[in-house]
């Protein structure tokens, strides 16, 4: 792959004397959806496939960016000075938004640079492959620049560009679990304080299956701030009646309780489901440790009911990939995983189930929706990291 990138980079911006090859992955949430905004726990893994960067820093403010997987787009140039979101710098805006952001942390980035993009995440998949860039971009200017920052830094300097700079009002786990990813191991994150812990992730006799909807959706258009401003509403009305500051901090009891305070049935619905989903997500991960996978599956079957009847972000796309999944032997569990709206479904298959698996819920699909998924067996890797 190193070879290939450099190779192409010579044929885009020239010799490449003094440029560096990086990596930052994808991520999939195992459970714990729509909970990170809510003060709530998730439980993601960073992916062996990402995103793949060749850089060289330039001694001039210029910046001049290659997508290989944006062809079409050709050389896109923006300058360090005076960055602003602009619709038809297109993909960019999620480096230039990282750079902007670092200045807007004390960080200011002076000097401009050529770079290269590769990423084998499908694009608008819900492995966050906006993330992956954001984060690898992080990487590259504290490597180009000595800027003292950690790897949490990076994920909360992507998060600020995502809200700040692209408009998009997400929390911090894609961004997090990018940057702290660890091999084999997911990460149990407390979104409300970033406390989280690593929990090692066997599955000795399964694959994580990701099924690939290839229904197109933006975050930035889609319903996303609006389930968000739902939720905020909804947390408004119950710090009425209850001394909370999240919904994340509310057990299932005590939602019921003071759930009266919610004065709009919709809204009682999208907080239930926040509520819920994080307790499911606390219990999931015990039954990991207790090494109880049947429990783990039935949480993530119930977390894909609740995000499709409460908090109604599945869509047929990603029911019918559900669904499907649900009627085979040796599927322990599946659910829709990122945003919603289009994108992927995980779900944990025994080995000697998945090419059946693969067959029987790709074709079901392809004839009720009219097109085909894409299916990937994935592995859990490390965070960013240099190739050079």
């Amino acid at each position: 792959m190193k070879e290939v990138l450099l190779k192409k980079f010579e044929e885009i911006f020239g010799l490449t004397q003094d440029v560096k090859v990086y990596f930052a992955p994808g991520r999939v949430n195992m459970i714990g959806e729509h909970t990170d905004y809510n003060g709530g726990h998730v439980f993601p893994c960073a992916l062996t496939i990402g995103t793949y960067a060749v850089a060289r820093k330039r001694d001039d403010d210029t910046c001049r960016f290659y997508s290989m997987n944006f062809e079409e787009l050709g050389i896109l140039e923006s300058s360090v000075e005076g960055l602003k979101y602009e619709k038809e710098a297109d993909w960019t805006n999620y480096p230039k938004g990282v750079m902007w952001a670092f200045g807007e942390k004390g960080h200011p980035v002076l000097k401009g640079m050529d770079l290269l993009l590769y990423g084998n995440i499908p694009n608008g998949s819900g492995l966050s492959s906006s993330a992956s860039v954001e984060v690898l971009t992080g990487y590259i200017l504290r490597d180009f620049f000595n800027f003292d920052v950690s790897n949490q830094d990076l994920a909360l300097y992507g998060q600020y560009a995502e809200n700040h700079f692209n408009g998009v009002n997400c929390g911090i786990m894609d961004q997090f679990s990018i940057a702290m990813g660890k091999k084999d191991h997911a990460i149990f994150l407390d979104t409300a304080d970033l406390s989280y812990e690593y929990a090692p992730i066997v599955l000795q006799g399964y694959k994580i299956v990701i099924a690939g909807s290839n229904k197109k959706r933006g975050l930035g258009d889609s319903k996303y701030n609006e389930r968000r401003s739902e939720c905020e509403t909804a947390l408004s009305e119950l710090q009425q009646v209850v001394g909370i500051q999240s919904l994340g901090d509310l057990t299932e009891e005590m939602f019921e309780t003071y759930k009266s305070a919610i004065k709009d049935e919709i809204r009682i619905k999208r907080a239930k489901h926040a509520v819920y989903e994080n307790q499911r997500t606390i219990r999931a991960v015990a039954a990991l440790k207790r090494n109880d996978l049947a429990e783990f599956g039935k949480l993530m079957n119930a977390s894909h009911i609740s995000l499709r009847d409460d908090y109604e972000v599945t869509g047929i796309e990603l029911d019918t990939l559900v669904e499907e999944a649900w009627k085979l032997d040796g599927v322990i569990g599946s659910r829709m995983t990122g945003a919603g709206f289009g994108g992927c479904t995980v779900s944990i298959v025994k080995d000697e189930a998945v090419e059946s698996f693969i067959q029987k819920v790709g074709a079901a699909y392809e004839q009720k929706i009219g097109y085909a998924a894409d299916f990937y067996v994935v592995e859990i890797g490390d965070g960013p990291c240099s190739l050079s």
